[in-house]
């Protein structure tokens, strides 16, 4: 009979150890389901993500239409976290928007640098005529896209980068500057750009053709 008393004591203390274990799982998964995770997940340094944001740049610099997936392999990352990023850095306006890099040839127009000394007049005077300067309509009716426009340090004070069909209607909106800005502009320089090697971050697909310029 002790022999059967214990056996019966053991089987019982199976049973019950295997609803302890069961109950404490089911209690874990509770618990678990009122938390965030990331209230529990080791926070990533404001330096480390700095670093994994450039890596995604850089990338897109190269390609700005590459799959999330080749992004994320080449930078070894998980495909959620590439499109963290990428929503990140639009949404902080870190990443303005997404340009196509074209071969202006085949457009048939050319790219030209226009570099602007302005006069003595106090900026502060004009700050609202730069911002129309920029976004000119005038130059639009002439052919002109306007692709880069910016504020200097040094020998210029103002930087266009623009397509147009010819050296004409560059000269053209020249003279419209010039007239209608005549107390903000002291000189302009203009600069053709006969064969572009890189731009935008891409490598033009044609430099063979650069050897007929030497």
């Amino acid at each position: 009979m002790p022999k059967i008393k214990y056996f019966l004591a053991n089987q019982n203390y199976k049973e019950n150890s295997k609803i302890m274990e069961q109950m404490f799982y089911i209690g874990l998964l509770l618990f678990m389901s009122t938390i965030n995770l990331r209230d529990i997940m080791p926070k990533t340094s404001k330096k480390q993500i700095d670093v994994d944001e450039k890596k995604v740049i850089a990338e897109l610099q190269k390609n700005s239409k590459e799959s999330i997936d080749k992004i994320a392999k080449k930078c070894k990352f998980s495909r959620q976290k590439v499109w963290r990023i990428i929503k990140r850095l639009e949404k902080s306006k870190t990443i303005w928007g997404y340009f196509a890099v074209v071969d202006n040839e085949k457009l048939k127009v050319k790219r030209f640098v226009m570099l602007i000394k302005r006069t003595n007049k106090p900026m502060t005077d004009a700050i609202e005529k730069i911002i129309d300067l920029t976004m000119h309509k005038k130059g639009q009716d002439l052919g002109i896209n306007i692709l880069c426009s910016g504020y200097l340090h040094g020998c210029y004070d103002w930087l266009f980068i623009f397509t147009a069909p010819d050296i004409k209607n560059v000269k053209k909106f020249s003279e419209v500057l010039s007239r209608e800005y005549n107390e903000l502009i002291g000189n302009i320089d203009i600069l053709e750009d006969i064969f572009t090697v890189k731009k935008c971050g891409m490598v033009n697909p044609n430099l063979d053709k650069l050897r007929e310029f030497a």
